[in-house]
Order: structure tokens, then sequence, then C-alpha cells
């Protein structure tokens, strides 16, 4: 018996940096370094956010940036 393989159809995402035509992320721009937090305050990974690699280490580096500055919190407020 033949197997049958079913696709499953997800679309690949796309960088948002790249789209936009963003060289370098800037750790002032805290709202849309924002986007890139979870609630606890943890950076969202590569697989989830869609993001490049090469957009995903300037963004790490960006939030750590932000966060040393207390642009960005360490952890969510209610955790606190």
């Amino acid at each position: 018996m033949a197997t049958i393989k079913f696709s499953r159809g997800r679309r690949r995402k796309i960088c948002r940096f790249c789209e936009a035509k963003i060289e370098q992320i800037d750790y002032k721009d805290e709202r849309r370094l924002q986007r890139f937090l979870t609630e606890r305050g943890k950076i969202v990974p590569r697989r989830i956010s869609g993001t490049c690699a090469r957009h995903q280490r300037q963004l790490t580096t960006a939030m750590k940036r932000a966060r040393h500055l207390a642009l960005l919190p360490f952890t969510a407020e209610i955790y606190r």
C-alpha cells in the first residue's frame, strides 16, 4: 500500500526587518523591541518570531542594551 504524505500548508514566516529594509536595529526604539518580548520579559526565539538569523542577533544585542539602560524590563512587573 502506498502512503500519502500531506503537507501542513504553513506559510514561511518573513523577517519583518528584511521586509521593511531595516539594516540596523536601534536599541532606542522600544516600541519595536517590545514586540519581540514575551509577557515574562523573555526574548522570543526566531522560529516563533520569524526573523532571519542576522536580524535575530542584532535584535538580541539591542534588547540587552535597552535592558541595561532601563528602557526595557529584565522581568515582567508581576514577577518582581
